[in-house]
């Protein structure tokens, strides 16, 4: 510890202390043992504390002249003095707050949230799905929310981002909601947070599309498919229809999947929404589909796109186009753009033509079909691919024609033998 010196540390006497020609110069006070003014070659002042703690020397400044007065210091200088005979270190209690703020500056955001989200949980989700996962994060949730700590983040914060988004995309909002309260989970798996504000949320009421296509209407659906100019669209649609599979299983599907001679599509796990195997029996009708295109096929694929290294991306322009010819269209009018907002030689907005047809359609279609047909629930959902019983029970109401044909049947034997009992 330096020795006192004579002279008692007051304003006055700070006033008089010359500058070192570098670095800086302590003095200490007579009185206060330890307590002491630091003055630098620049001119600065600052009051500091030299105690010891296990031996050791330690230093900590109080404050800088003149924000602090020569008699506060010393007070201050007095009660870390008491604190520093109790056993305690106010350099470490220093350093603990400095801690404390830096770690709160340091604290994950939303934003970083959706980082780690990105880089540890998309890769096992399917591409589709991951891009749908980046788009909501990049248009709809970090836009509101990802500066907010996600130790800070609410269920009110939630409730907001969620009422915002329903005002104009209720279905959408409810999306967004799932995937934020996974990427929340993930953050109490990694000790961000303790609880999930994402958790009850009202979600908004989603009316499910189910669209059955009446014999009459496959008819029509099925004369526009074969008048369709682009066969690789026509064929891959065809397909749908035939199996009722997924649109990006039939897509992305390759030549190896299939055994046409056993007529068997082993779907690979990787283009299965259930991310298994899945074994499929084709019809007669969709092998000779696919025998024909074989005959002609320059590509692992069996729907190759613009060029043998890529299958075909997209349907939408001739489904489109087949919607118009077989009639399932509606006309839509754009929102129009004011006259004076317009150029001079912009013509006003053009009546369009709008699918009231789903292609996804087809596959609730097929449903429709063997559930009509007598089959029952676990068949229809074996050929669809589904995992889950309570995913195949939306078909169910459609077994009632087939088990109304049996009841009325077995009517009709019981009345005949009551006849001839009489």
């Amino acid at each position: 510890m330096p020795r006192r010196s004579t002279h008692r540390i007051t304003d006055r006497f700070i006033k008089t202390l010359p500058a070192p020609a570098k670095g800086y110069k302590i003095y200490y006070d007579g009185d206060l043992a330890g307590f002491g003014c630091r003055i630098h070659s620049s001119g600065g002042l600052a009051f500091v504390l030299n105690y010891l703690v296990n031996g050791r020397e330690r230093r900590i400044v109080i404050g800088n002249y003149p924000a602090w007065s020569s008699s506060a210091a010393r007070e201050r200088a007095k009660t870390l003095k008491r604190d520093i005979d109790i056993g305690h270190d106010p350099l470490d209690q220093k350093q603990g707050k400095v801690e404390g703020v830096m770690a709160a500056r340091s604290a994950p955001t939303v934003a970083d949230l959706y980082e780690r989200y990105d880089r540890e949980h998309l890769p096992r989700k399917s591409a589709r799905s991951a891009a749908d996962d980046r788009s909501m994060w990049r248009n709809d949730i970090l836009p509101r929310i990802g500066e907010i700590k996600v130790a800070d983040l609410t269920h009110e914060d939630v409730d907001m981002l969620h009422r915002s988004i329903s005002k104009t995309r209720p279905v959408r909002a409810n999306r967004v909601i799932e995937v934020l309260r996974k990427a929340l989970n993930l953050s109490i798996r990694w000790e961000w947070r303790t609880n999930n504000p994402a958790s009850g949320t009202h979600k908004n009421v989603e009316v499910k599309r189910d669209r059955f296509l009446s014999e009459a209407e496959i008819h029509r659906l099925c004369d526009a498919i074969h008048r369709e100019g682009n066969q690789t669209a026509a064929d891959a649609i065809e397909l749908l229809m035939f199996t009722g599979a997924r649109k990006s299983e039939v897509l992305q599907c390759r030549w190896s999947e299939f055994s046409l001679e056993d007529g068997i599509w082993i779907k690979p796990s990787a283009h299965t929404k259930q991310k298994k195997e899945h074994r499929l029996p084709l019809s007669q009708d969709a092998v000779n589909l696919l025998k024909r295109r074989e005959v002609e096929s320059f590509s692992e694929y069996v729907f190759p796109g613009n060029s043998a290294e890529k299958h075909v991306g997209d349907l939408r322009g001739a489904w489109t186009r087949i919607c118009i010819d077989a009639d399932f269209v509606e006309e839509q009018t754009p929102p129009s753009t004011p006259a004076r907002a317009r150029a001079p030689s912009t013509p006003p907005t053009a009546i369009t033509l709008k699918p009231t047809l789903r292609i996804h359609d087809l596959r609730h279609s097929y449903a429709s079909i063997l559930a009509s047909s007598g089959f029952s629930l676990p068949i229809i959902g074996a050929l669809l691919g589904h995992t889950q019983v309570q995913t195949t029970a939306r078909y169910a109401h459609l077994l009632d024609d087939p088990l109304r044909e049996a009841v009325n049947k077995a009517a009709k034997s019981i009345n005949k033998k009551s006849e001839r009992v009489k």
